[in-house]
């Protein structure tokens, strides 16, 4: 169910076809109401088991480099009992209606499958007993499986499951809810570092992604859209762009309003790209006049700095009395703090490949959500979804910029213009200069200290961007915010200040950033308290087990372990040598507590050395990848660092100045520290990694640069020119 609760199923519910040269097929629904797959015209077929015993699972999520094509693969295969190395996996297509809510993005995979799909493969698992003891005559509670071969001890006897598919698919189906899950004692799949699957095709240049599509009689395009997000075309030199060779059209689209839509622009139609690309650069394009052109970087920092000295128009949170508690502190801080638009910058650009044939589209698309991108394509296009066939093809990176679907409709449009198969390649220019970027935000913080060094008072004036009283979409905080519920006298006071720079979710939205205000201002107050700053944070996590409501609360507890955790691995407390300090974070994030122990080292120049990162993890009572884990967390914490370090997304005349890694830089392998990962098991559902790693990764740094330096760093990315020795 869509819900994550699991029903019965019948025998036609849970299997498909059948006979000896099929094997066994296994199908679970997850979408809709109980009964939906009753009515589904396809069934979602999650497990093939063929006669010579390989068995093929297919993963239903998109695959952006997170590795859920083997992670999830790897919860059916543990319960199903085979031979990991019999498995073989495959990418489902975007099929609602058969997997349910197929997405990339929250960290969500596994919270969201974590017990389904092990029910998946116990139900199978449970199935091909069954046909073994009938086979046998035998109980099937006196049969074991293991490695994919059912045993029964008493007789000596022994089957692979492959000799069984095609009489396990006569079983009756279990109920979903009543099968008997495996004891965590006998994982042999789940708990073990495995490769992922498609890493020999990628390390030896295998066609796997968006960009690698071909199909046959593939034309190539560039969409030209303007530099002011939204401005529309006012003329175009068509018939130069078409007079290049292999150019065989080049059109104005008129677009929509829709940021995250069709906008206006000029498509160009060759039989190679390169020829698309030069008859581009011929369409000396003029573009009109738009509002947004008004807007810039500077003029937003100005009206950040009017917006906090007037009174905010919302208040989301008020406990207490803030006013009067910061009048009675032994010592009051005040700092403001700010963290400007970055890009996603994933190293494949976006591309889509759409074929349109007969009145009915085709398309391959690099996406985190599939469904939403097929449904907006139906509509701008004006035919029923149904007419759309959508292939999940790998991404090469997506960080939730491939959350939105831009690039697929427009090349949905094209191909539809053109009668023929097209596929859309955005240069590295459009994609830094069309991103839905992680928005920017300004900070006004004011706290109270009472003699003992105890915080007592915490205000926030928040000013973020936004339209008519709303913050773009990433760009709010929610009232709980970490430290709220653990200060008395908390404030958060809220300011929208108008834009129309398109903004979305960046790996950890809005703790990307929020992160970074909050632990570095902690770090503030830590210091003029004359405290430690791992003992500081443990006084204000307080000695609760949860804060807040039960069930929806923040672990408290939890993080203290993760924060005693890095900071025993760390050294915490050591003698450092000049210029060089540790610095620690902590934040909870996506159902995941993390926290963070960087060490620098600042040059004379100002140049910032991280030398190591130690991380603190409680994910819950099971590391279902731990290669993958590793990976997702490392890389987590680099992007963090490469982000504060480096980039910086700036805003002149309503259209962003950077446009490619020359000056949006993003960290090199020589920068890159080691990164030492420790997991710290808890009585917890396992939840996901793609994401909570990030957030503390910018303020573990800056505030080891404030310990090497005494300079504190309140706005990214680092300014070295601060940190230069007088």
């Amino acid at each position: 169910m869509a819900d994550g609760s699991t029903t019965g199923a019948s025998r036609r519910d849970f299997l498909v076809g059948g006979g000896a040269s099929l094997g066994l097929v296994l199908s679970f629904s997850l979408a809709g109401s109980a009964g939906a797959a009753e009515t589904a015209a396809k069934l979602n077929s999650y497990v093939r088991i063929a006669p010579d015993g390989i068995v093929t699972i297919i993963n239903k999520n998109p695959e952006v480099g997170q590795g859920i094509k083997t992670m999830l693969p790897m919860l059916i295969a543990e319960e199903l009992d085979v031979d990991w190395a019999q498995v073989r996996t495959q990418q489902a297509d975007g099929d609602p209606a058969t997997y349910g809510r197929q997405i990339a993005g929250g960290s969500l995979a596994t919270p969201m499958h974590w017990d389904e799909l092990r029910r998946v493969g116990a139900a199978g698992r449970s199935m091909i007993v069954a046909a073994a003891a009938a086979k046998w005559g035998v109980s099937a509670a006196e049969c074991t499986t293991a490695l994919g071969v059912v045993y029964h001890k008493a007789s000596g006897r022994k089957a692979g499951y492959g000799t069984l598919a095609a009489l396990a698919s006569e079983q009756p189906a279990p109920t979903l809810s009543k099968v008997t899950l495996k004891d965590p004692a006998t994982y042999h799949i789940i708990g073990r570092p495995m490769i992922q699957v498609d890493t020999p095709a990628i390390v030896t240049g295998k066609p796997l992604f968006g960009i690698d599509v071909t199909v046959p009689g593939m034309l190539f395009a560039t969409y030209e859209k303007a530099p002011v997000f939204g401005a529309s075309v006012a003329s175009a030199d068509l018939a130069a762009a078409k007079a290049v060779k292999g150019v065989t059209d080049a059109f104005i689209i008129e677009g929509g309003t829709a940021l995250d839509g069709l906008l206006p622009g000029v498509a160009v139609v060759a039989t190679s790209w390169w020829a698309a690309r030069k008859g581009r650069e011929r369409l000396n394009i003029q573009w009109a006049d738009h509002p947004t052109s008004k807007q810039s970087t500077a003029s937003f920092e100005a009206e950040a700095v009017a917006l906090s000295k007037a009174t905010a128009p919302f208040r989301p949170r008020n406990d207490g009395d803030v006013d009067a508690a910061l009048k009675s502190a032994a010592k009051t801080v005040k700092a403001a703090y700010s963290y400007p638009f970055i890009s996603h910058a994933n190293l494949e650009p976006q591309n889509c490949t759409a074929s349109w044939v007969n009145g009915k589209l085709e398309i391959w698309a690099p996406t985190q959500n599939p469904e939403p991108g097929r449904q907006m394509v139906a509509k701008t296009l004006g035919i029923p979804a149904s007419d759309i066939a959508l292939h999940m093809i790998r991404c090469g990176g997506g960080f939730g910029r491939r959350l939105n679907n831009d690039y697929m409709v427009e090349a949905a449009w094209i191909s539809r213009k053109v009668g023929a198969p097209v596929k859309l390649l955005w240069t590295r220019e459009d994609d830094m200069r069309h991103d839905f970027y992680r928005p920017a935000g300004w900070h006004f913080l004011e706290a109270g200290l009472d003699a003992q060094g105890t915080v007592t008072a915490w205000k926030d004036h928040f000013v973020t961007p936004g339209e008519k009283g709303t913050p773009s979409r990433s760009a709010g905080m929610a009232s709980t915010e970490f430290p709220a519920l653990f200060i008395p006298n908390f404030r958060y006071d809220l300011s929208i200040l108008e834009s129309q720079i398109p903004t979305g979710p960046l790996r950890a939205p809005g703790s990307n950033a929020l992160s970074f205000v909050m632990q570095s201002f902690i770090d503030e107050l830590a210091h003029e308290a004359g405290a430690d700053q791992v003992a500081f944070r443990l006084k204000l996590l307080g000695d609760q087990k949860v804060v807040g409501p039960p069930m929806q609360g923040y672990g408290a507890e939890r993080m203290r372990g993760v924060l005693k955790l890095v900071a025993e691995k760390s050294g915490w407390g050591r003698a450092m040598a000049p210029r060089t300090g540790l610095g620690v974070s902590f934040h909870y994030s996506h159902l995941g507590y993390f926290a963070e122990v960087a060490e620098v080292a600042v040059a004379d120049d100002g140049t910032v050395k991280v030398k190591k990162v130690w991380v603190g993890v409680d994910v819950g009572r099971h590391i279902i990848n731990p290669a993958g884990a590793m990976n997702q967390i490392q890389g987590s914490v680099l992007d963090g660092l490469s982000g504060a370090l480096h980039q910086k997304i700036t805003i002149e005349n309503g259209a962003t100045v950077q446009s490619n890694f020359n000056d949006y830089p993003l960290m090199r392998i020589s920068e890159a520290p080691a990164v030492e990962v420790h997991f710290l098991l808890s009585e917890n559902s396992p939840t996901g990694l793609g994401e909570p790693a990030m957030p503390p990764a910018p303020p573990a740094l800056t505030n080891a640069i404030f310990a090497a330096t005494g300079v504190r760093l309140r706005s990214l990315p680092v300014d070295t020119d601060l940190l230069r020795k007088a």
